[in-house]
């Protein structure tokens, strides 16, 4: 009774302070802010359409370690190691374009609009450049005060997907928002590290993974090989092999023809727990939009700092100085 009413009080928790995020929250104390961030999008996305895999990539990694807070942002130091620098997140990126819209946001509103924030809004321009969805951003949050490598937990590649979810629901997400976010890898990349044993020794079998259509291994096999490398020079594939810079619902057509890259991701198509929504979502791409929309909404809320709780960062990459500290 004791742990179900721990776990009723931390809902409660988590309501009200998603609750306190609203639309405009910057409508009077920088007016211009989201303007500012979406022209720092469209310059970067005119030149790299791959921005928009970065940065869905840094909001999911960032808010399933302490909330939506912009911890992934920290710089190590000497004494501390970031989460930035935890094994999952060596292949973030999209900081630069960060640092950009803060110092744009600084010149116009100091210390005024969150980093937290920023990484909210970016990606969701960078969704609407890739032909995803518009979808609302409440404002609001906060940045945090903690960044630890050794909190970074996240859910790898090669989970079931009853494993996966439990990641999901942890966070105040359902089954059916994993299945819906997972089609953001329509527009990702993934090193060849991550998928190779899929391709020629599957589990120790001396064999392709048999769910994974046989022509699409042996193409990976050319340009992954069976030698493992340094993460800087792992060669990477597009998981979706069809549309790879549009966010569409063409990752479940591929995965349910056995085109999955990640095993997670061919999962999706063959766990009785998913396999009928990602069949409907293949089917229907306008479910799928409506469908990321309302999920990245609720994972933008997860664990939010907002009020007095955290701060906002000048600097996304370091915590302020204590007041008084020169």
């Amino acid at each position: 009774m004791e742990v179900k009413l721990k776990v009723i009080f931390l809902c409660c928790i988590l309501h009200l302070a998603s609750a306190q995020l609203r639309s405009g929250f910057y409508s009077n104390s920088c007016p211009q802010a989201e303007s500012i961030v979406q022209q720092v999008v469209q310059k970067k996305f005119s030149t790299d359409r791959s921005i928009t895999a970065a940065l869905l990539r840094m909001h999911f990694h960032d808010c399933f370690v302490r909330g939506c807070d912009a911890s992934i942002l920290i710089d190590s130091t000497k004494s501390k190691s970031s989460e930035k620098d935890a094994g999952p997140n060596l292949t973030v990126r999209g900081f630069e374009l960060i640092d950009d819209a803060k110092r744009n946001l600084e010149a116009a509103c100091p210390s005024t609009v969150s980093c937290a924030d920023i990484i909210a809004l970016a990606t969701r321009d960078a969704v609407a450049l890739a032909g995803g969805p518009g979808y609302n951003v409440s404002t609001g949050r906060r940045d945090g005060l903690v960044s630890d490598s050794s909190e970074v937990n996240l859910p790898g590649p090669s989970l079931s997907i009853s494993d996966a979810a439990r990641f999901f629901t942890a966070k105040g997400l359902t089954l059916n928002d994993m299945v819906v976010l997972l089609g953001a890898h329509t527009v990702g990349v993934a090193h060849c590290g991550f998928f190779q044993d899929r391709l020629s020794n599957f589990q120790g079998t001396g064999k392709p993974d048999p769910t994974m259509e046989p022509a699409l291994a042996a193409t990976l096999l050319k340009t992954c090989g069976t030698q493992s490398r340094p993460l800087s020079r792992d060669p990477t594939v597009f998981l979706d092999q069809n549309t790879s810079f549009i966010l569409d619902n063409q990752f479940y057509n591929q995965i349910r023809s056995k085109r999955g890259i990640l095993q997670i991701d061919q999962e999706l198509a063959l766990d009785s727990l998913s396999a009928p929504l990602a069949s409907r979502l293949a089917a229907n791409n306008n479910l799928f939009q409506q469908g990321f929309a309302n999920a990245m909404m609720k994972m933008g809320s997860v664990e939010v700092l907002v009020g007095n709780a955290g701060e906002i960062r000048k600097n996304c990459r370091v915590f302020n100085k204590p007041v008084g500290r020169a």
